[in-house]
């Protein structure tokens, strides 16, 4: 189990969990560019609304070395005659993570809010697979006031998220301060040793358990906490992978909120 210890645009430590023991294993730094605003005229006033595109959230072993990097490709915007980033035209972050001395796109996470009158967030996420990208199963039941979890789950894609979360929750019994999962131990040419990059997209059903994450509601202090099947993870940049997608699932909750309301000003 992993989990920040502030909001991700709060620029948090990530602790992992285990028991009642915390033990700080990243530290994140978050970043973005200002952009220029879209205006656009309604009849009855004038209403401004704001691209938020430009965020970017790196992740950082107790050395300083960045393992890994989310940032928004794709900008957050509204679709015509809206006020919300519908499923048509979504937001995109990149989760980048080490491939040699170089970072390389790992997973690619889009964003929407569905349509009609429902605060309910949808997500899509693509593996990168020798540069192509093949997009993995995986469930969310996450509501913008409420909050929820995002699981990659092969063993309970159908099942109800809620009950996938229940299931995999748990203080996990994979230990990153191991000299075993150091920092550039099991490097291979893709820079570590986990197998979930080499999946083909015929043996999703023999995913299992790969990873959940759960976020608080726009409205409250989200701290996330990850949890990551054990055999995804076989040194530090793998873990790393999956803390900046949880990062980058929490951050979408406020990309995501309707361009009628403000988003925090850390965000601006």
């Amino acid at each position: 189990m992993f989990e920040f210890d502030g909001e991700p645009e709060c620029s948090p430590q990530v602790f992992q969990v285990r028991g009642n023991n915390k033990q700080t294993v990243f530290t994140c730094k978050f970043g973005f560019r200002h952009s220029r605003n879209l205006t656009r005229l309604n009849t009855a006033s004038k209403q401004t609304w704001r691209e938020r595109k430009g965020w970017s959230i790196t992740i950082h072993d107790l050395s300083g070395s960045p393992v890994a990097m989310a940032t928004i490709i794709t900008p957050f915007v509204p679709s015509p005659g809206s006020k919300r980033v519908s499923k048509s035209s979504p937001g995109a972050w990149l989760i980048f993570r080490p491939d040699g001395y170089i970072m390389k796109p790992w997973g690619r996470l889009e964003a929407w809010r569905e349509s009609g009158f429902s605060d309910v967030l949808g997500y899509r996420f693509h593996l990168f697979q020798d540069d192509f990208a093949t997009e993995i199963s995986s469930s969310c039941s996450i509501r913008t006031k409420l909050g929820g979890s995002f699981v990659i789950d092969g063993t309970v894609a159908a099942a109800d998220t809620n009950t996938a979360a229940s299931l995999t929750l748990s203080d996990g019994s994979c230990d990153l301060s191991s000299s075993r999962l150091s920092a550039g131990s099991l490097k291979t040419h893709s820079g570590c040793g986990s197998d979930f990059g080499f999946l083909l997209p015929q043996a999703q059903e023999n995913l299992g358990f790969v990873m959940s994450t759960r976020v608080e509601g726009v409205e409250k202090q989200s701290r996330p906490k990850v949890e990551v099947g054990e055999k995804y993870v076989k040194c530090v940049e793998d873990a790393a992978a999956h803390v900046a997608l949880a990062a980058a699932v929490d951050l979408s909750m406020d990309a995501c909120r309707l361009f009628s309301h403000k988003i925090r000003k850390e965000l601006r």
